[in-house]
This record gives C-alpha cells, structure tokens and sequence, in this order.
C-alpha cells in the first residue's frame, strides 16, 4: 500500500551558514513512518536556509562556510540589504544556490546514505533562527504493500 508520512521538525541554528547535523531526526522520522521502500523528502521552511548532505566532520564544514564565503560574501553590497536594511541579501542568494530540500531513496526502512554522507540544515541568515523543516516519506510499507490507498 502506498504510505505517505510527514513530520514537521524545529532545529535551532546561529545563521551564518551554520551547518547542523540533522541525519539521526530524519532517520528516527522514517523509521517511525510504515514505509519501508521509497523516498524520503527533506525540505527547510523560509527563503535563507537550505538541506543537502556532506561529510559532517568539522574542517570540512569550515571549508563549505569559507566556500559559501566566497561565492556570496555576507560583506558584499545587495539591493535586498538595501531595501530592506536586514543585511540578510547573501543568505538569499546562498539559499537559492543550493535549494530548500533534498530527496533520499528508503530502502528497509532507512534513508540510503553513504558511510560518510549526512543530512544537513545549512542557515545562512545573519542570525540565530528556530528553523522548521518538514520531512516527507512516500512508499510502499513495511508488508510491502504497493497501490494508492484510498
């Protein structure tokens, strides 16, 4: 039977690009869910913040921070920060470069990731935030179930 399962989550970060270790809430959301095969979606509410995956070990999260840097610097001049003195227009730009979400295949009951692979929230507002994410998990069941339910 096709199970559709949603959760909503709060994760609080300090914005500039702060990287925050989300892995272990998405996988206790699908594990929780009837799904056993199929996706997971992992998508972050708001305009200055973004999910992917990386290596969560702490010089290569300064890598990314000083990489963001320097292909949108929070110092650089932005008509947003202008028109509406925030000072926030490079978390815009850096959000909209690598998108609010990311989709994960399930497989037994876990989302598919690699042995160094973690799901990150990545705040780029000019500061600290209670961000809401909303986790997604679409497939078949854990009897293995397939159709559309009804």
């Amino acid at each position: 039977m096709l199970v559709v399962d949603g959760t909503e989550l709060t994760v609080e970060s300090n914005g500039f690009s702060d990287i925050v270790d989300i892995s272990e809430r998405v996988v206790r959301v699908v594990s929780a869910s009837r799904v056993r095969d199929g996706i997971v979606c992992v998508s972050v509410v708001g305009s200055t913040a973004s999910v992917s995956t990386i290596e969560f070990e702490p010089a290569l999260v300064q890598d990314y921070r000083d990489a963001l840097e320097r292909l949108a610097s929070s110092s650089e001049r932005s008509r947003h920060s202008e028109t509406w003195g925030d000072d926030n227009g490079f978390s815009h730009i850096r959000a909209t470069l690598m998108g609010p979400t990311v989709v994960l295949p399930v497989q037994a009951g876990r989302p598919v990731l690699g042995t160094w692979q973690q799901i990150v929230l990545i705040d780029h507002d000019n500061r600290s935030r209670s961000r809401r994410l909303f986790v997604q998990v679409m497939g078949s069941d854990r009897e293995g179930n397939s159709g559309a339910s009804g």
